[in-house]
């Protein structure tokens, strides 16, 4: 997808893997709008990174904050690509130590926000690609963020492994769905990423994660992520995939 003549929209963009594709786009010359909580940094980071980056305030599962957004990043430059990787992780058992069931809002909270915000955001996103005058045969590109738990979900980590699971599932279907519209979406996996959800941990936790990847034997860095999202966008022919970014990793257990 050529960004040449368009704009980019970032969920999740204030930090970690988002925060990293937002500077690529920036780099780029790409006018980018971060989308990301109230509380979030997004206002300082674009500020610090200049007239290119704007930031407009938004939980993923509200439908008039994302089109506002959305609105936001199409007064700039048509709608070319929306990296989405806003989510995040909680604990859920099946049933707890004291011998009480699971925390089923807890789990219902994290599904609607990995998952029915993913599905929200797409389909917001899509329906503003799909008006655009398409680019070398293409209208636009969305890259989602799942997860290697998709498939080795850690104990207590249900509501998250079934909500990237869902992500994955959603790839497919909705690039075949998109595909009239000239709309490619695939979806990105990592496995153990140096983000701020990690940087709570003690150095001896994060380095016996390290050392659970096969090669290269240490944490994701964001860039690497942003490096794989802006090629999805750039590969035409990059459609329908989920794509792990692991290192070869299987999660354990726990």
């Amino acid at each position: 997808m050529d960004l040449t003549h368009g704009s980019a929209l970032v969920t999740g963009g204030a930090s970690g893997l988002g925060l990293a594709t937002v500077n690529r786009l920036v780099e780029r010359g790409v006018p980018t709008t971060i989308v990301d909580l109230p509380s979030s940094a997004g206002a300082e980071v674009a500020e610090q990174l200049g007239d290119l980056a704007t930031f407009s305030p938004a939980d993923v599962r509200d439908e008039a904050a994302v089109d506002a957004a959305l609105d936001v990043t199409t007064g700039r430059a048509p709608l070319r690509a929306l990296v989405h990787c806003a989510g995040r992780g909680g604990t859920v058992r099946l049933v707890n130590k004291d011998g009480s069931a699971g925390d089923y809002d807890l789990y219902r909270e994290l599904v609607d926000i990995n998952l029915v915000g993913t599905f929200n955001v797409l389909r917001l996103a899509a329906t503003r690609m799909a008006a655009n005058e398409p680019v070398d045969g293409e209208r636009g590109a969305c890259v989602l963020t799942a997860s290697v738990a998709a498939w080795e979900g850690q104990i207590g980590q249900i509501p998250y492994a079934s909500a990237k699971a869902g992500v994955v599932g959603m790839t497919l279907v909705a690039a075949r769905d998109l595909s009239r519209s000239l709309i490619r979406v695939c979806s990105i996996a990592p496995g153990i990423f140096d983000t701020p959800i990690l940087a709570r941990f003690s150095d001896e936790i994060r380095d016996g994660l390290a050392k659970q990847v096969p090669h290269p034997a240490r944490l994701g860095r964001p860039e690497e992520f942003a490096s794989t999202a802006l090629h999805v966008i750039d590969n035409p022919m990059l459609n329908g995939e989920t794509i792990r970014l692991d290192g070869a990793i299987r999660m354990a257990p726990r």
